[in-house]
């Protein structure tokens, strides 16, 4: 009973990990729409366990989260300029990251976990300055507009 039950721990353990993902999003100095300075991707949902990695496609950039802009007991990260940096996911909700030479002109992203949107005052609060804490609060409206509610999933049950 003792090996049955470990086996099948050890099954559903190593199966949740084979659900996991890699998510990569392009630091670009230029977009095909003609944006300059952004992410390739920049509402980027994940779930816990994702890895996100972000690659410089062009020089002068890096990622990082920043500081009371992440959920509670996930870690931050700060990548090196002109480095590809990868950032696990260990806790639904929202995170936002941002190019630090490139915030001020809006090079900012944010990661929704988990269809968790319940830190989203908390991040509005964060500082980052320019067109990045303009571009948050227009990410953050877009994750509420497109995760599931509690309302909508109810609906959905009729």
């Amino acid at each position: 009973m003792k090996n049955t039950l470990l086996a099948a721990t050890v099954l559903f353990a190593s199966s949740s990990f084979a659900l996991a993902e890699t998510i990569e999003v392009e630091m670009l100095n230029k977009n095909e729409a003609g944006d300059r300075m952004v992410f390739g991707q920049e509402l980027i949902k994940a779930k816990v366990g994702d890895v996100i990695r972000f690659i410089p496609t062009d020089k002068s950039h890096n990622a990082q989260s920043v500081k009371d802009a992440l959920p509670n007991g996930q870690e931050p990260f700060r990548g090196k300029m002109n480095k590809a940096v990868e950032y696990e996911i260990t806790e639904t909700g929202l995170t936002a990251i941002i190019c630090l030479p490139h915030q001020n002109m809006g090079m900012v992203a944010l990661v929704v976990a988990g269809d968790d949107v319940s830190n989203a005052e908390q991040v509005l609060k964060a500082r980052i300055p320019g067109k990045g804490g303009k571009k948050i609060e227009a990410l953050i409206e877009q994750a509420r507009s497109t995760v599931p509610t509690a309302e909508n999933a109810s609906e959905q049950n009729s």
